[in-house]
């Protein structure tokens, strides 16, 4: 198994792949953050205006503008994950934790 690891991580050092951070991920990340916090704020904000409205076609316009900034929500959500996504792939093989170890095993615990 340690050779097959010692392997893959050759064949990966080969490819020259870029790792690290990049610079967008944090600024994605924030975005959808962002996007995230404002969409809600802004549904809640329309559904109170709504609430105040007698007239059915003015409730339903409300509707209307609550379920978009819910989509906005959801497109912040996605952006979000997307890049904490990116960031953890981007992560070189050494900053990982064994896979084949569970959490809190250990190699000289006898039971």
């Amino acid at each position: 198994m340690e050779e097959r690891r010692e392997r893959f991580a050759k064949d990966v050092s080969a490819l020259r792949l870029r790792t690290g951070r990049s610079r967008r991920d944090g600024a994605l990340r924030g975005l959808g953050a962002l996007l995230m916090a404002a969409g809600i704020v802004a549904a809640l904000s329309v559904y109170a205006g709504s609430l105040a409205q007698e007239d059915l076609r003015n409730i339903a316009s409300y509707q209307i503008l609550a379920t978009a900034m819910l989509a906005l929500t959801v497109a912040g959500a996605a952006l979000y994950l997307a890049a904490a996504v990116t960031a953890v792939l981007r992560r070189p093989q050494g900053d990982r934790e064994q896979p084949d170890r569970p959490a809190g095993a250990s190699a000289d615990r006898r039971p």
